[in-house]
């Protein structure tokens, strides 16, 4: 009972702490200058953006999972407050769980909602909304849980934003490559979801949730040695 109740309050502070700080807005604001300036670097034709439209996607919401990561630990680290995990009276994994979940429900949420609206300008049809958003919901928490792992091994670096990027971009590719093949499909047949490159991503999403945390836990604890 005590564990759950000093999860739940840590979860409450961190998703405070990303509403407060203004972590929002700059992601959101990326994302949607990307969506808008794409048609006019690819050009006006409707069926090529609609063909291109399952990886611009994905790579713009691989972006604003990356542009998120910076605040995941580094600030902790710098203020001292990730000291204040170990002292905690739970697991590390799991406050870990409790950072990268009120995260997700801070910033990366928000951003699933609204891509694939603004995807609209990709020339996607409005049938095909949900489906986007199923598929990445389905594919987002594998993004971020790999992107902390990034994250936590470059935690005692100063500006390591770029080291971080460097560290993960590897690790997305099943992802990306999954993901836009479901999108393709739900671009392609509007309502229509692929079943197959679904579970995948399901099962990749499964893995790094039990996967990650210790793994992000263990780096943190080298990082502060």
């Amino acid at each position: 009972m005590k564990t759950a109740a000093t999860l739940r309050s840590l979860f409450m502070r961190e998703l405070r702490l990303v509403w407060r700080g203004g972590h929002l807005m700059p992601v959101l604001a990326f994302v949607f200058i990307c969506v808008t300036l794409m048609p006019f670097g690819i050009g006006p034709e409707l069926a090529l953006l609609q063909r291109l439209a399952p990886g611009l996607i994905w790579v713009i919401m691989l972006m604003a999972v990356l542009l998120s990561l910076d605040r995941l630990f580094q600030a902790d680290f710098e203020d001292g407050s990730l000291d204040q995990l170990f002292l905690l009276p739970v697991a590390l994994e799991w406050a870990v769980i409790a950072k990268i979940a009120a995260h997700f429900a801070g910033i990366i949420l928000p951003v699933l909602i609204t891509l694939p609206v603004a995807g609209l300008l990709l020339n996607i049809h409005p049938e095909s909304v949900l489906p986007v958003m199923a598929t990445m919901l389905t594919g987002a928490p594998a993004l971020v849980m790999l992107g902390g792992i990034g994250a936590a091994l470059a935690v005692a670096v100063r500006r390591a934003a770029l080291l971080t990027v460097l560290i993960v971009t590897p690790l997305y590719v099943p992802v990306i490559v999954f993901g836009a093949g479901a999108l393709s499909t739900a671009l392609s047949v509007p309502g229509t979801l692929d079943v197959t490159a679904l579970g995948v991503l399901a099962l990749i999403s499964t893995a790094t949730v039990f996967l990650a945390p210790p793994a992000i836990a263990a780096a943190l604890r080298a990082g502060l040695r």
